[in-house]
């Protein structure tokens, strides 16, 4: 088993929604720390958390990022972090697993199932360490989580419930675990 990081550099978070039903709003957090005990070899003895600053939500439009981190959404003032702590790893086939875990959202937790694919692994000491690169997503209903503003205009939500989450991101094993590893 092995500690293992996150690479900032080298990892996205994103989300969509629907606005009014028509098109899809697509939006990333720029701020994102994991920490995961991994052991490539059995991965379902895997664990991972993950920290996520609410207030690096960003559209790209100023207006719309300022209504999310209001108290309508995410109200960063009273929740800056989103979280996730993995409960269980299934292996549903090669390099592919069912990851769930608690997700807290506007501080309701609430258990979620990731659907994760292992892109690859690249172990190079001398330059960019021992990497394990992963991808998954999943679905959330914004109301579960207390995400629960609502209008409607001609009928339509402005913003559809169902939030779609895509998730790559590159893993680097840390050097104390992996010197012990090798001792």
């Amino acid at each position: 088993m092995g500690k293992w990081q996150l690479d900032p550099y080298h990892t996205q978070v994103e989300f969509s929604a629907k606005h009014l039903g028509m098109m899809t709003v697509r939006g990333y957090f720029d701020e994102i720390s994991a920490k995961a005990d991994i052991d490539p070899d059995h991965p379902e003895t895997s664990s991972v958390e993950v920290t996520i600053s609410t207030a690096s939500i960003r559209t790209n439009n100023g207006v719309r990022d300022n209504d999310l981190r209001s108290s309508n959404f995410l109200d960063v003032e009273h929740f800056p972090v989103i979280t996730f702590k993995s409960t269980s790893v299934e292996p549903t086939g090669p390099d592919h697993y069912k990851l769930t875990g608690d997700l807290t959202i506007k501080g309701t937790t609430r258990p979620v199932t990731l659907d994760v694919v292992k892109y690859g692994e690249f172990n190079d000491p001398e330059m960019m360490g021992h990497r394990i690169s992963y991808g998954a997503t999943t679905k959330i209903n914004r109301k579960n989580f207390g995400l629960s503003f609502n209008m409607i205009l001609d009928g339509r939500m402005v913003v559809s419930e169902e939030i779609q989450i895509t998730i790559e991101g590159e893993l680097v094993e840390q050097p104390e675990a992996a010197e012990a590893a090798t001792s």
